[in-house]
């Protein structure tokens, strides 16, 4: 019965090693330094040279080693073969009658994992011996402790040797044979030192004391043996084993057997307790131990074994029956239930009902709304309505606008030539607004998944791509439909839009520019009322509320929210031209000849009034100059005060370019005029804006704001509306229905339902691993029932 009980725990070692199983087994695990003797204490308990040997460290891979007791074979029987004695390794299907082969086979098998420059590896070697000579018994042979680094070898090779050796003795199941050296002091022993940390109460160690023969005259070990200095529960057992010239001598086993009895009978300290120390005696305690070990552990293994089974077959069910996937009357049945299960899976997550909801981060539909309200808005709020329009863009906007003719109002159209380019700067966020969506709901399709679902690879693919075709379709009429919302805004300006400022009001504020800025002389204090007004201040009184935009005051009446811009600027206009008829002074005639002719002063037009009105006489450089003239400078051409005697400069080149053109009688030349042009404006150092010319900037570009606020607000509001309209919710709709159509084929089911293969064998490995622990269950059931 104990002989059973180590090939069961042996047989069952084996079977786990190759499935992966994480049964903690009875075993030994041999400890010692390096060139302690461990390989020697082995070969000796097996009575055969098997073991690498060399100098530095030649254990590199744990070794299991399992010792299996056979019968003597019988000569006469027919079955009988002419070896008695044999080995075999895990990883090769071959019986070794030749222990030297064995040797170069732990070597080969060394180098072809750890390596060739000294390094160690966890995987372990499993090799079985068979002989009559042996007891049953499973040894692990560890390597040697070290403390330094030696050739080749790893800066931290003691680092890893502490934690391979940590890793075997630290389990509860395993009984640790720690070696050591006599003629070293034992409070030097590291593999005692180690086997403490894991063992403090020396309940699973047995020490062996190697080179009793090799300690210095006059010294013994007597007091270690009997565990007077170190005492543990399972002792010292004292052993003596070749030495160097023994082994290069080549000195059989079995004479270092002889040798080594007739040292414990016939030394003077030993005499006494030689039936206790020996090779023989230590195969005899090991299997003893170890038997006892399983007998004491079978209770707990019982109840490991029922937990892994128990894991196991939870492990197993969730690959699901390869059965049913086979089964054709099922296959339909089953995609039908993964499709409805991806579909609902989509929708969910996009609604935000999602069993598994994370906290960790936005995931879903939650994103979708960050994008609608925090991405989108910022990107619209960010853009300024007439951050890329300066003065000069929209003097020129309103010249060209009003064409060869002289603008008496701010023209309609320079507000819709200016303000239909700023909305389509609404634009590029918008589509990528629609772009960013897109992008999520394709990561919330890839995203549904289930454990039944990852079992098939291609429906699963095959499911994602289905739907990304789904959303591919949508893209374009969504972002097609975004870009119509701009083109919508941009066909009609509405300017009678109720949010719409008061263009009247916005008009007469922006004539009141600072006198800092104006060049001609400062205009009275006083300004006659305007829409009945007696003062400013009554104005402001009047109005139903005041609004500043781009820092311009805008009043705002209930008779202005339906006026056009053309009639705004029609009374401001008005009511500016008669303020300053009113309160300018008339001047002599000889004034103004005398500024010109002398190059001094300065000649002021006031907005709409007439170059033949007063007792100034009319001529070319007032036809040419004047503020209401149909020159290029005429009517606010962005100069209002010049001296004379540039003036005088300029008009003569002109009244030259004049007789020269009607001398020869030839066209006038377009790039003379464009150079007279840049050389006027460049003359003054750079163009400046008239008192009107600032008042209708300043009017344009608070039209602009404001309706381009109006527009935005309206744009913010349309595109999330579009996306989930046209995006969104038509997907959520039609992924079922679309699923359906395009996969419930029964010539796609044996296709669709083709698993993956690491995912088949791992199937088979746990299924495999599930029937190994119900026969080791029953195996240990059946041997407690016996042992009791």
């Amino acid at each position: 019965m104990d002989a059973d009980l180590i090939k069961l725990v042996n047989k069952l070692q084996d079977t786990f090693a190759n499935l992966g199983g994480e049964l903690d087994m009875p075993q030994l695990a041999v400890v010692g330094s390096q060139s302690a003797g461990k390989s020697s204490v082995l070969e000796t308990i097996v009575g055969r040279d098997f073991l690498p040997r060399g100098q530095g460290i030649v254990t590199r891979r744990p070794l299991v080693l399992q010792l299996i007791h056979t019968p003597v074979p019988d000569p006469s029987s027919p079955n009988s073969t002419s070896y008695t004695e044999w080995g075999q390794f895990l990883h090769i299907d071959k019986r070794f009658t030749d222990f030297n082969e064995i040797r170069k086979e732990i070597e080969q098998e060394t180098y072809r994992v750890a390596g060739q420059n000294k390094g160690i590896s966890k995987l372990p070697i499993h090799l079985r011996i068979y002989s009559p000579n042996v007891l049953d018994l499973t040894l692990v042979d560890l390597p040697g402790l070290t403390k330094i680094p030696v050739g080749d070898q790893p800066s931290d090779i003691e680092r890893q040797i502490r934690s391979l050796v940590l890793d075997y003795i630290s389990k509860p199941n395993c009984v640790i044979l720690s070696v050591s050296a006599a003629n070293v002091d034992l409070a030097n022993s590291e593999s005692l030192k180690l086997s403490r940390s894991v063992d403090p109460q020396g309940r699973r160690t047995i020490g062996v004391l190697t080179k009793l023969d090799l300690m210095d005259a006059g010294t013994n070990a007597l007091d270690i043996l009997t565990g007077r200095v170190y005492p543990l529960k399972l002792g010292f057992i004292g052993v003596v084993n070749r030495s160097q010239q023994d082994i290069i001598s080549d000195k059989s086993l079995s004479d270092a057997l002889d040798a080594e009895v007739e040292f414990f009978r016939s030394h003077a300290a030993y005499r006494n307790i030689a039936h206790k120390n020996g090779t023989k005696y230590l195969a005899r305690t090991l299997n003893q131990v170890l038997m006892n070990h399983i007998r004491e552990k079978l209770p707990d293994m019982k109840a490991r074994l029922n937990t892994l089974m128990g894991q196991a077959q939870q492990e197993l069910n969730s690959f699901g029956d390869a059965a049913v996937y086979g089964d054709a009357n099922q296959q339909g049945a089953l995609i039908l239930r993964l499709m409805t299960q991806f579909a609902r899976d989509f929708v969910s997550s996009i609604e935000g009902t999602c069993v598994d909801i994370s906290t960790k981060e936005l995931s879903g539909g939650a994103r979708i709304y960050y994008i609608f309200n925090d991405v989108f808005g910022n990107a619209l709020a960010s853009i300024d309505a007439t951050h890329n329009l300066d003065n000069q863009d929209i003097r020129t906007a309103i010249r060209n606008s009003t064409g060869p003719r002289p603008s008496l109002f701010v023209p309609e159209i320079a507000f819709d030539l200016l303000v239909k380019p700023q909305i389509k700067l609404l634009e590029a966020p918008s589509v990528r607004c629609v772009e960013l969506v897109y992008e999520e709901l394709v990561k919330i399709c890839h995203n549904c998944t289930s454990s039944d679902l990852q079992r098939f690879p291609r429906l699963h693919a095959q499911l994602v791509e289905t739907v990304s075709e789904l959303l591919r379709e949508r893209l374009g009429p969504t972002t097609e439909y975004t870009q119509s919302l701009i083109e919508i805004q941009t066909a009609y300006i509405n300017t009678n839009h109720p949010a719409f400022i008061s263009g009247t009001a916005a008009a007469a504020q922006a004539a009141n520019v600072s006198p800092a800025k104006q060049i001609a002389p400062p205009r009275p204090s006083s300004v006659e009322p305007i829409n009945g007004a007696t003062s400013p201040d009554d104005a402001d009184e009047s109005s139903d509320e005041v609004n500043t935009i781009n820092g311009i005051p805008i009043t705002r009446d209930g008779r202005s929210v339906s006026s056009t811009v053309h009639d705004r600027s029609r009374s401001a206009a008005a009511a500016i031209s008669s303020s300053h008829r009113r309160q300018s002074s008339p001047k002599p005639p000889h004034h103004h000849a005398h500024a010109h002719r002398h190059g001094t002063g300065s000649t002021v037009m006031q907005p709409g009034s007439s170059p033949h009105s007063g007792t100034a006489k009319e001529t070319f450089l007032n036809y040419f100059f004047g503020q209401n003239g149909p020159g290029p400078l005429g009517a606010g051409a962005g100069v209002v005060e010049r001296s004379g005697a540039n003036a005088v400069a300029t008009t003569s080149g002109l009244m030259a370019g004049k007789r020269n053109l009607e001398g020869n009688n030839a066209a006038f030349d377009m790039k003379s005029l464009g150079k007279h042009i840049e050389a006027i404006s460049a003359s003054d150092g750079g163009p400046q804006l008239t008192m009107r010319e600032e008042m209708e900037t300043n009017l344009i570009r608070s039209l602009i704001a404001s309706y381009f606020h109006i527009v935005r607000q309206t744009i913010q509001d349309l595109v999330p509306k579009a996306i989930m309209h046209f995006l969104v919710n038509h997907t959520s709709h039609q992924v079922q229905n679309r699923l359906v159509a395009s996969l419930y084929k029964p010539d796609l089911f044996g296709d669709l339902l083709n698993e993956d293969e690491a995912l088949v064998a791992e199937r088979t490995r746990v299924k495999a691993l599930l029937d190994a622990y119900k026969d080791a269950f029953k195996t240990l059931s059946e041997v407690t029932l016996k042992s009791s």
